[in-house]
């Protein structure tokens, strides 16, 4: 098939968000009668799910702190529902577990889940919450939890899997997914503020409409657009109002995640089911599980599951900011040649040994630990939370601040929005929030995305 060398609706990046708005979008013209997937064209620098989507840990969860983000999260877990053979998805549930400094937040979760309709169940005092860990896993043995909070519904996805269907899925109402195509600039109509066509290494490609789906790599087309470099951000301190000038726009945070190379199986509950996914905080001294010394004694965070697909045990812990020159990681958010882009030993011994601090089942299990790269550079917004909106006139871009993979749904809502109709769930999460102080809450969690 030829090049092309226009479409109706221009999509670069062909992860999680760019498939999913190129599949809705196409249903949505059929649904309309203006058409079908043939005027939607995805590009890729590299390949399907090639960037964050394809490596992510594949969490589906609604645990958020911020009301707005529970209930895009609510929509986004219903999409992942809709199909869940297409998508790889098990709907295990989801555990956010938790000590004392986090329980009026944890709490109030579960208030605003129940207000929403989202099924979970809250489990409140140390005794309690340790008796019901126990009636799923025998050999629970965290200390100093004091909440858990089980969601119902979540769980995880087969990230590679999942993306490959979802492609499937567009390519079948006749999207066009071009991989080995990389936008390398734009051609601008000054007069209407608006994006004339995308400039690849292959060749030229006018678009009416251009959507901008790039996870790590949103600063390089950020910047290729020409759009702030910095912002202003309102904070109300006292309902002073205060601004805080010339805020950098991106920020980035190495990821830690990884795999235990031993049988999934070993991590099912007491009666042989496959588990909810596990998130523990903890502000309980963590010692290691290889020679008993003191990893930490501030604040801690882990998340694990059992992943048939990475054949072992999968998860991560909290991430860290990348001290180095921004402009560098957005040319290869990876990192190729930077080993402290890369999960490293400090990683693994951590995380394994607060795998053994919560069940013994983990104990002396760190020799399995399965040494390759993993994890990867998360690329943030100010305030950690994503950015949906339009920029020039006819560009919409979507950054979704390392929430990305569990948010599905946001395509579907984003192809709405191409076609007329403005969300609701999208509209806390515009561009103005920043210099109007619409900003989300804080919680007291040590992961920078809840």
């Amino acid at each position: 098939m030829a090049f092309p060398q226009h479409s109706d609706y221009l999509i670069i990046g062909a992860g999680i968000h760019g498939l999913s708005t190129a599949y809705h979008l196409a249903l949505a013209l059929k649904a309309k009668g203006k058409g079908d997937g043939g005027n939607i064209v995805v590009i890729d620098k590299t390949a399907i799910g090639a960037g964050a989507s394809g490596i992510a840990c594949g969490v589906v969860r609604n645990n958020y702190f911020q009301p707005a983000m529970r209930e895009l999260m609510a929509q986004c877990v219903e999409v992942w529902e809709s199909d869940a053979e297409a998508y790889s998805y098990h709907p295990v549930g989801y555990m956010q577990i938790s000590p004392d400094s986090m329980f009026e937040d944890v709490a109030s979760i579960a208030e605003q889940q129940k207000a929403i309709g989202y099924e979970s169940v809250f489990i409140d005092g140390e005794q309690a919450s340790a008796d019901y860990m126990k009636g799923l896993f025998h050999d629970w043995q965290a200390k100093g939890i004091t909440s858990v909070l089980h969601e119902k519904k979540g769980g995880f996805a087969n990230n590679t899997k999942s993306l490959y269907g979802l492609a499937g899925k567009a390519e079948a109402q006749g999207v066009r997914i071009l991989t080995g195509v990389k936008a390398t600039g734009f051609q601008s109509d000054d007069a209407s503020n608006s994006i004339k066509a995308v400039v690849t290494d292959k060749g030229n490609i006018a678009c009416e409409q251009l959507i901008v789906a790039p996870g790590p790599w949103a600063k390089t087309i950020w910047d290729m657009l020409e759009l702030p470099k910095t912002v202003d951000i309102t904070v109300d301190i006292n309902c002073a109002g205060e601004i805080h000038r010339n805020i950098p726009m991106w920020v980035y945070w190495s990821l830690q995640e990884g795999t235990l190379g031993v049988d999934p199986d070993m991590q099912k509950t007491n009666d042989g089911k496959l588990p909810p996914v596990i998130h523990v905080d903890s502000d309980a001294p963590l010692y290691s599980d290889v020679d008993g010394s003191l990893i930490t004694d501030e604040m801690w965070g882990v998340y694990y599951k059992p992943d048939f697909h990475f054949n072992g045990v999968q998860g991560g812990a909290a991430p860290f900011k990348v001290e180095t020159d921004p402009d560098k990681v957005a040319v290869d958010p990876y990192g190729a040649d930077s080993p402290e882009f890369i999960v490293g030993p400090e990683f693994a011994h951590m995380w394994t040994s607060a795998l053994a601090h919560c069940q013994k089942r983990f104990q002396g299990q760190a020799p399995k630990y399965n040494d390759q790269p993993s994890g990867g550079i998360g690329s943030f917004t100010p305030d950690s939370f994503p950015v949906f909106d339009r920029f020039r006139d006819n560009c919409y871009f979507i950054t979704d601040s390392n929430h990305g993979y569990k948010m599905l749904g946001v395509g579907k809502l984003v192809a709405e929005e191409l076609l007329g109709t403005n969300s609701r769930l999208l509209e806390p999460f515009r561009f103005s929030r920043y210099i109007e102080g619409k900003l989300h809450p804080l919680s007291h969690s040590p992961f920078p995305w809840s």
